[in-house]
């Protein structure tokens, strides 16, 4: 464990061990410094992908700001050593709200990539509604695809180049989002980005969010299963069940090195 930056090494992710206020404290101070930094907020969907795609693994890896995003995680922190446990979810979309909230306390910027047609506009909207003299530098909702249209791609460098945010927040999808924001790191111009999936949908109110309960217990999985089960079951009654020989080989790993 690295006492220094108080992170923890779990599943080869230096986690921050962080509260949703702390994460926010800290990459507050982070945009103060003006050095380019990507947060990720890994789930168990996310550290299955990082076993099987090397890609995906090394932006992860070298990402500088770590959060838990999903409960089973931290369920998973609490059956190791304590100065593994993590203290508690650090959920994407709350992790963007609370950060716009307090970028408009400080005069920074965001701009925002990503949504359906319209969503990352009507998002604006209700965060400048929601937190009065918010800076929105730009938004932009790409096609279908773009990621591979060089045209599409230059476009969109230049967008942000102009808007010049302190964040950018782009939700097209996870390792899409995070692959786009690494690959263009260097014709992007920010401060901090941040992959935020649906966030952009769910504050624009084009896709319900699960109630407050089922957050905080684990079970905002089983809400967007039952809106989308067409497009989600696999995700989550097949794909995330990878992670149980996942989690066991882990924590023989830790147990191995706490002895």
């Amino acid at each position: 464990m690295d006492t220094l930056t108080n992170r923890v090494e779990i599943f080869d992710l230096g986690f921050q061990k962080a509260t949703l206020s702390e994460a926010v404290k800290i990459i507050i101070d982070a945009a103060g410094k003006d050095t380019k930094a990507l947060v990720v907020t890994p789930n168990v969907d996310q550290v299955v992908q990082l076993e099987k795609n090397p890609e995906v693994r090394e932006i992860y890896t070298k990402a500088e700001f770590v959060f838990v995003d999903g409960m089973p995680l931290v369920w998973f922190s609490r059956l190791l050593p304590e100065e593994y446990h993590l203290p508690e979810r650090v959920n994407g979309t709350n992790l963007m709200l609370n950060t716009c909230e307090a970028a408009a306390k400080e005069g920074f910027s965001i701009a925002m990539v990503g949504g359906k047609e319209g969503a990352a506009e009507e998002a604006a909207k209700k965060l400048q509604e929601k937190f009065p003299g918010i800076k929105i530098a730009g938004t932009y909702c790409p096609p279908f695809g773009f990621e591979k249209d060089e045209v599409e791609n230059e476009k969109i460098q230049k967008m942000v180049d102009s808007w010049n945010p302190t964040f950018l927040f782009v939700g097209v999808g996870n390792p899409k989002q995070e692959k786009w924001i690494y690959k263009n790191w260097d014709q992007l111009n920010f401060t901090i980005a941040m992959g935020i999936g649906s966030a952009i949908e769910l504050i624009a109110g084009q896709v319900k969010r699960a109630p407050l309960w089922m957050q905080e217990n684990g079970l905002e999985w089983l809400y967007r299963l039952l809106q989308e089960p067409g497009r989600l079951w696999k995700r989550y009654l097949v794909q995330e069940m990878k992670f149980i020989p996942i989690a066991c080989r882990e924590y023989k790993r830790i147990k191995k090195i706490s002895r």
